[in-house]
This record gives C-alpha cells, sequence and structure tokens, in this order.
C-alpha cells in the first residue's frame, strides 16, 4: 500500500497546558490535565479511547520513569486500555503521535489518546543540561555548555563558510518572542526586539560559541495532548471540527554530527521532500509552519532543508521578512520553542495543536487568516530523528 493509500488519521480533539516554570505541579498532575481537557473538547468519555501512547523523554527529570499508567490514575475509564510510553529525543511528541497514527491504521484502533508532557524544572540548570545531551552522541558530543555547546558549534560553522548572520538569528529570537505575545500558552510573552536580541549584554549574554541566551530555548515544563480517529470513527461521530495528516513522514538519520555535512540537516530536507510529495503540494501551498527552534540557528538550517532558501541563503530571506507574519511563509506563529517553551516530551504534540487550532480558526489572536494547510517540523537530536507533516481541515 502506498503512502497516498493509507486510511486517513483525524485529529477531533486537543489540550494544551500553558507551558511554563510550575515548582508545585508534579507530571502527574501535567498529565491528568491534559487528558480531561482533551477528552471534553473532543466530547469523549474516557471509556470511548481504544488505545493510550505517552511522550515523554525524561532522561533524569524526574523519578517516575514508568508514564504509561499515569492517565489511568486520573481517568478510571482508561483501565485495561493498552497503553504505551515512547521517546525520541526531542522528537519524542510527534514519535507519540505517530505511533498513534500507526495503531489506527493497522486497524487496531479508532480512537487514540496521545499525551506528551516534560517535567523539566525539578532540576538545577548545568544537571538538565547534562540530561538534554543523553539526545546526543555522548561519545564524541560532550560540552560543558550542554546541547547550547552543540548548535553553538554548528552556528560557528555556519558563519565560517557563508558569513556572520547573527543579526539573522537575533531576527528570528526577535519574530518569535513577538509571536509568542498573541500565545496565552506560551512560556515567555514578552516583545524583546531586535535590538536587545543582537545585543550581547549583562541580561543577553553569549552562552555558546555565537549563541546568546535569546539565542536558546528555556528549560520549560508542560503537556499537550490529542485524541486521534480513524476515517469511520469521524463518520460515525459528532465531533465539532477534525483535522487531517495529509502526509506524516519520519526519516531517522546518522546518529553522530562527524558522520553528516550537518549544515544541511539532510534527514530534514528529505522528511520534508517526502511529505510534500504525499500531500501533493509544494511550499507555496502551505499557509504556514511550525517549526522545531530549539535554537535559532536550527530555524535558520530549516528554512534551507524545507526549500524555501538555498544554502546560505536563509540569513537574507530572514532579513526580508519572509518568514514573519505577512512574509511569504509565516513560521512559529505560535512563539516556537523559543518563546512557547520546550518542554521535550510536549513539544511536537504542541506543534501540532498549534497547527490544527490555526486551521480550524481557534488561535485567537495568534489566527492566520483562511489558513488552508500547515506544516509541521519536529526533529531529535541534530536532525536525527525528523517528523513532518502537512494538516488540513477535514470537518
Amino acid at each position: 500500500m502506498s503512502a497516498f493509500q493509507l486510511p486517513p488519521v483525524h485529529i477531533v480533539g486537543w489540550s494544551h497546558s500553558k507551558f511554563g516554570k510550575y515548582d508545585a505541579i508534579d507530571s502527574e498532575t501535567l498529565v491528568a490535565e491534559a487528558v480531561a481537557a482533551a477528552l471534553a473538547d473532543a466530547g469523549l468519555d474516557a471509556e470511548q479511547i481504544d488505545s493510550v501512547v505517552v511522550g515523554t523523554f525524561n532522561g533524569g527529570f524526574v523519578n517516575q520513569d514508568f508514564p504509561s499508567s499515569l492517565a489511568i490514575n486520573a481517568q478510571p475509564g482508561l483501565r485495561f486500555k493498552p497503553s504505551l510510553r515512547v521517546e525520541n529525543a526531542c522528537a519524542t511528541g510527534s514519535a507519540a503521535i505517530y505511533t498513534g497514527m500507526q495503531s489506527i491504521r493497522s486497524g487496531a484502533s479508532k480512537l487514540v489518546l496521545v499525551i506528551g508532557f516534560e517535567r523539566m524544572n525539578g532540576l538545577p540548570t548545568a544537571e538538565v543540561g547534562d540530561v538534554l545531551l543523553k539526545c546526543s552522541y555522548v561519545k564524541e558530543e560532550t560540552s560543558s555548555a550542554g546541547f547550547a555547546g552543540v548548535f553553538g558549534n554548528i552556528a560557528q560553522q555556519y558563519f565560517d563558510v557563508y558569513g556572520d548572520a547573527s543579526d539573522a538569528l537575533a531576527r528570528l529570537s526577535a519574530k518569535n518572542h513577538h509571536n509568542a505575545m498573541a500565545n496565552p500558552y506560551a512560556h515567555v510573552r514578552r516583545d524583546l526586539g531586535f535590538d536587545f536580541c543582537n545585543t550581547v549584554s549583562e541580561k543577553n549574554p553569549l552562552v555558546a560559541g555565537p549563541l546568546r541566551r535569546t539565542d536558546c530555548s528555556m528549560i520549560t515544563d508542560g503537556a499537550s495532548a490529542m485524541i486521534l480517529c480513524s476515517d469511520s470513527a469521524l463518520l460515525a461521530g459528532s465531533f465539532k471540527r477534525a483535522v487531517r495528516f495529509r502526509a506524516a513522514q519520519q526519516v531517522n538519520d546518522f546518529l553522530p554530527v562527524s558522520r553528516r555535512d550537518i549544515l544541511k540537516l539532510e534527514g530534514a530536507q528529505l522528511a520534508w521532500k517526502k511529505a510534500l510529495a504525499q500531500a501533493g503540494c509544494s511550499l507555496d501551498d502551505l499557509s504556514l509552519v511550525e517549526t522545531h527552534d530549539c535554537f535559532t540557528i536550527a530555524e535558520l538550517l530549516e528554512v534551507e532543508a524545507m526549500g524555501l532558501a538555498g544554502p546560505g541563503q536563509a540569513p537574507a530571506l530572514i532579513r526580508e521578512g519572509q518568514t514573519e507574519r505577512g512574509g511569504r511563509l509565516p513560521i512559529n506563529l505560535s512563539g516556537g520553542l523559543k518563546a512557547k517553551g520546550h518542554p521535550i516530551g510536549a513539544t511536537g504534540v504542541s506543534q501540532h495543536v498549534m497547527a490544527a487550532m490555526q486551521l480550524v480558526g481557534e488561535a485567537g489572536d495568534m489566527q492566520l487568516a483562511n489558513a488552508q494547510l500547515a506544516g509541521v517540523f519536529n526533529m531529535g537530536g541534530v536532525a536525527v530523528a525528523n517528523y513532518t507533516s502537512i494538516l488540513e481541515r477535514s470537518r
């Protein structure tokens, strides 16, 4: 069966916590609240769910490293339903979604509850950095600056080849912080402005290589959930709206950065190429993209990987405002990982929820007029696990 003939999968309900730092809220509470809200949004009882997929990276953030039944604690109607935990570094949320889609396409489930969450702020910052480095090839890529050190090296390589693009990175940061002002779920809702982001200062110091603090996503707690639905369940149900996966592609690349031309993000390139082919569309057909800007250099490289700019050409395109609201292709209208936050296991689910909200006209102040098609790109590691989805409204 070709990708074009795969059974359709729809999103029929979702929830999204306010991302931030929550000293008094544990993982179980994050999960319980997200699940209850997603079920209510879809108009479903827990008993109607066929299976559950839980996405969380953990890696040492919390002691509870067996989370597949946390949702059952709060929703006894889920008792005895099959539930599993998946992990794929920073792409864990999308891995959970794609696992749920596979259950539906196999015929094992008609309604799947997907939950992504992470509780990161229980550890000191230095220890968080150590945990996140587990998303790299630890034999070669350890850094005293954590994952920022890995991406700082990549940024310096890019500058060495194509010239200093610090101002373009600052423009991305300023864009995403400006966009987050309209997002009630965002961790930081402050419009920092280009000048602040572009200037090294006591409040915006260099963190690793040419990356400043404003070039780095934050340590964030949060959860997001969704209900996936088969075509037959959609037709039989009374869901108020639905969003369909027109394309869903995963590509994994070598784990070590040393085995790749890291400035090309070839796995991301291929994931985008396959997703656009499966959807039968081009970038020009997309209304918006939610992309994985764990660091501003990541968003810049992803702009080139998706084909919006050629090698070394992203900085010019960014300076022209082509990825801003009103530009050729608005990217990260939610504020992205940079300002919305990056609770590892929740991120991929969050990105899909933000895109779905746009497509059904429920994005509030974030809303883009007449949004028809949305792209989502979520990656684990440095473009090791690459997920690209194309979404459209189906009800």
